[in-house]
Order: C-alpha cells, then structure tokens, then sequence
C-alpha cells in the first residue's frame, strides 16, 4: 500500500488532473469559472478570499521552490538543510495560518448563509473541507518538524517529490519511515489533484495574464448616437429617433 500511495498514486492524480481538466475546458467551457458568491453576500468575503488567496499562493510557491529545486543548487548557494527547514516551517506556517484563517471565514459564509448554501454544490463545499483538512494537516507537520530541525526529513521529501516529476524509480522508498501526519498531507493533496478538475479549482489555470497586454478601454456602443471611427459599430437608436436616422 505504501508502495501505491506514493509511487504509483501520484501518477494517477498528476494524470486524472491534466487530462480531465483538459477535456472539461473543450466540452464545457462555460463550467469554467470560480462561481463567485459575492453578489450573495459580501460581507467576509473581502478578507476570506485575500487572506485565503494570498496564503495558498505563498505556500504552493514555497512548495514548488523547496521541493522541486535541486538539492545541489541549494548547497552551491551555501544554504543548509537545517536552514531551509527552519525557512520552510516560518514561512509556511504564516502562510498557513493566513490561508486557513480565510478559508474558515468563507466556508462559514457557504455553510451558514441559505443563500450561498442554496447556490452551492456538493463539490464547491465539499473541496473547501478538504482544502481546511489540508492547511490543518500541514500546520501540524510544523510542530513535528520543530522536534527536529536538523533537515533531513526536509531532503527526503525533496527527493521523493524529484523522483515522481523525473520518472525515477522507487520513489516511495526516501518517505518510508516519516511520520504519519507527512504522510497522510501528502496522500490528502495527491487526492485533491484527482478531484481539482471536477470543482471550481479549475479557475486557477484561468489568471488573467493577456489583460496586461490589452487596450486600457473597450467601446460597447456610442453615447452620442454617431458610428465611432474605426469601430464598425452601429449606433443604438435614440428615442424618437426614425429607422434609418
């Protein structure tokens, strides 16, 4: 079981979310969106949404960079294995904290306002409880890591993480003896990777990048009733005005 949950497991989720993710933007494009509820509700959702955004950005950056980033790369900058887990405890446990500060404040509004709750599906609810299950997962990874700050659980994730995107084997051999609480985080986040493509998740593939590169004003219809040059628009009559005026 250790064997599948880590080194067959990953592949699975990796793959279901790629592929369906895939196929649902070219079937069902118009299921691809966040399904904001502020129109609903406004209040909390200001603080939820920036604290819970911010603190789940910070934390897959740290992830992505303390995983991902070869080890050797981190012993040329002189950085130790020790120093890179107290980083990684401070750092993620701010972040945590934030995000899960914020997540609460909007799972409070989708369980308790009839509302929200009217407007949301089992999946919008159910992936918001998994997402807290997992911040608190991994907060309490931190107080088993203060127990030992010498590093080297830190380089054994490390060298799990890079065996699966580098298709080495006997990936699940580096994490055998960890503890429990790593284990069950990384099992937890694997399943929400297979289940990403099914929930509102799928908006994080949608940020806005081409807005930065667009015209700073877009003309819907002229106010004066003349055809703007250039625009190939037709003016929308004004009252009074004959068919053809």
């Amino acid at each position: 079981m250790h064997n599948f949950l880590f080194g067959i497991y990953p592949y699975i989720a990796i793959t279901v979310m790629v592929m369906a993710s895939i196929a649902r933007y070219e079937r069902d494009p118009f299921t691809w969106k966040s399904k904001s509820s502020q129109i609903l509700r406004k209040r909390q959702f200001v603080a939820g949404s920036v604290l819970f955004h911010v603190g789940v950005l910070m934390i897959f950056a740290g992830h992505l960079v303390g995983l991902l980033t070869p080890i050797q790369i981190f012993d040329f900058l002189g950085v130790g294995h020790g120093a890179k887990q107290l980083l990684a405890v401070a750092a993620g446990g701010v972040a945590g904290i934030m995000a899960l500060v914020g997540g609460l404040l909007l799972l409070h509004r989708r369980l308790f306002d009839p509302r929200i709750r009217a407007n949301s599906t089992l999946a919008d609810t159910g992936i918001m409880i998994l997402l807290m299950m997992q911040l608190l997962l991994g907060l309490a990874t931190i107080i088993v890591s203060l127990g030992h700050l010498d590093g080297e659980e830190m380089v054994k994730f490390m060298n799990w993480a890079q065996s699966i995107i580098y298709l080495r084997a006997g990936a699940a051999d580096y994490i055998v003896d960890v503890n429990p609480l790593f284990k069950a985080h990384i099992v937890l986040g694997l399943t929400i990777f297979l289940l990403f493509p099914f929930t509102r998740l799928v908006h994080m593939f949608s940020a806005p990048i081409r807005y930065l590169w667009r015209p700073g004003y877009q003309i819907v219809r002229s106010r004066r009733g003349a055809r703007p040059a250039g625009t190939g628009l037709t003016p929308l009559p004004r009252p009074g005005m004959e068919p053809g005026e």
